[in-house]
């Protein structure tokens, strides 16, 4: 349980501006880039994201942390810009000392996670995207009729963003979750109210769409997966296929579904963890800047413990509620941190660990 409760930390950016970041889990390094509506603590304890953090963290040590003018990180600050928001995750990352990790971009967070990763490509070791794009509204050569439509939307923002009747958040509400029922809903609205002030939200709109990173994209060099909904009601399919064809050798996978932030009764669920699990662990790099002298995590000494007592991948998940394929990864780590590879390394690292317990 522990490993599940979140540590709070802040850093400051270059211009002043402080910057609030959590780390939770256990596991290899996982980084979230920052992606609007976030609220470190309100997530934590809502119903929106705490499953999906939840599940992250029963597999990685996750590092996340809100963007400039969101949630714990400071509002009514000046630039609301990429170059400030990939500033912001070096920021963080170097603050919560990090050398080598993977680094996951959702929805607003890929084109960020990809100027990261093209900047700094010794420092990433996998770049996992899901429901991203690669330029935002002004460069989709949008119609008058859609511009109007922006216009009014960004009107409405600044009149009725912060009002306590989510009359009007609700059609964000419900592009975001629109299978979400009414407690989820609820949620939802709160989250929008609690993020970000009516001044900052329509500064935000404009921000995204003024995004544009189809000339970076190429220059991607670590290994790529990129994820997305086939019936995705904010960022359309054909945004997230641009963004698989932009990036060399990137893998492209179609996920069932059309709620943006996926919950844990969908088939995208189960698919999604999956295809990361499999991902991180396929590649050479795929200890996620695990070394032989990183400290076993109290999961891997319990899968060891098991594994001394003879039990198989499946008997071993059974016993501690994991699927196999979390201990056939628990394993991996184990094997890296040791130093152990070839046909003997399970019963060489059965027989180099001792779990604290004695077990």
């Amino acid at each position: 349980m522990a490993a599940l409760e979140q540590r709070i930390g802040f850093a400051t950016a270059r211009d002043g501006t402080r910057l609030a970041y959590a780390v939770h889990g256990q596991g290899p390094v996982l980084v979230r880039a920052a992606h609007w509506l976030t609220h470190l603590q309100y997530d934590w304890e809502s119903p929106i994201w705490h499953p999906f953090l939840a599940e992250l963290g029963s597999r990685y040590t996750v590092v996340r942390y809100d963007e400039r003018g969101c949630g714990l990180s400071d509002r009514d600050v000046e630039d609301f810009s990429l170059d400030a928001w990939v500033e912001d995750l070096e920021t963080v990352v170097d603050a919560a000392g990090l050398d080598r990790f993977a680094l996951l971009g959702v929805s607003q967070g890929t084109p960020v996670a990809i100027r990261y990763s093209a900047a700094h490509p010794e420092r990433v070791s996998h770049l996992v995207l899901y429901g991203g794009y690669l330029r935002g509204f002004d460069h989709r050569n949008p119609t008058e009729l859609q511009r109007q439509a922006r216009d009014a939307m960004t009107t409405l923002i600044r009149i009725a963003w912060g009002k306590e009747n989510p009359t009007f958040r609700r059609l964000y509400t419900s592009d975001f979750v629109p299978d979400g029922d009414e407690d989820l809903l609820r949620a939802y609205d709160e989250l929008l109210r609690r993020t970000t002030t009516p001044a900052d939200a329509a500064r935000f709109e404009a921000a995204f769409a003024a995004i544009d990173v189809r000339s970076v994209a190429p220059h991607v060099t670590v290994p790529t997966l990129v994820m997305h909904l086939d019936d995705d009601r904010v960022i359309p399919l054909t945004a997230g296929q641009e963004v698989a064809a932009a990036i060399p050798h990137a893998r492209f996978a179609l996920l069932p579904g059309h709620n943006h932030v996926i919950q844990p009764d969908e088939p995208a669920w189960e698919r999604f963890f999956r295809l990361v699990d499999d991902f991180l662990a396929a590649d050479p790099d795929g200890d996620a800047g695990l070394t032989p002298h990183t400290p076993l995590t109290v999961r891997e000494l319990d899968v060891m413990a098991l594994v001394r007592r003879g039990l198989g991948n499946d008997e071993i998940a059974a016993e501690l509620g994991l699927s196999p394929r979390t201990v056939e990864r628990h394993l991996s780590n184990v094997y890296v941190k040791l130093g152990l590879t070839g046909k003997g390394a399970r019963a060489a690292a059965a027989a180099a660990t001792v779990h604290p317990s004695g077990g």
